[in-house]
């Protein structure tokens, strides 16, 4: 949880480098989070099943986001990438593969 929250501390900072650990662990957080909202959001009937998301999860994935973005860049920047690499995920078909292989790599 410190990682998560660590993460969320440095909510808007692009600079610097995230280690594997803090990286990994929101991503953890951040899925958790999210499951555990959709669950009440259709226990309480906010969930829209059109567009697969409830109004507590879009919340959360909103205020969420920008954190999100820093961290991945900054665990980029770890890898010895520049955080432009983050754009690759816009790509069509290479931008759904490529994110994971350059998250995973070892600094």
């Amino acid at each position: 949880m410190n990682w998560y929250m660590e993460a969320l501390r440095k909510y808007a900072t692009f600079e610097g480098r995230a280690r594997r650990k803090e990286y990994w662990f929101f991503i953890l957080f951040n899925f958790l989070a999210v499951v555990v909202l959709t669950v009440v959001d259709m226990a309480i009937g906010t969930f829209n099943e059109q567009a697969e998301i409830g109004l507590l999860g879009g919340v959360y994935l909103l205020a969420v986001l920008v954190p999100s973005i820093a961290v991945t860049v900054r665990r980029l920047h770890d890898t010895n990438r520049s955080g432009w690499w983050f754009l690759v995920n816009f790509i069509p078909v290479i931008g759904s593969v490529m994110p994971l292989p350059l998250a995973l790599m070892m600094p």
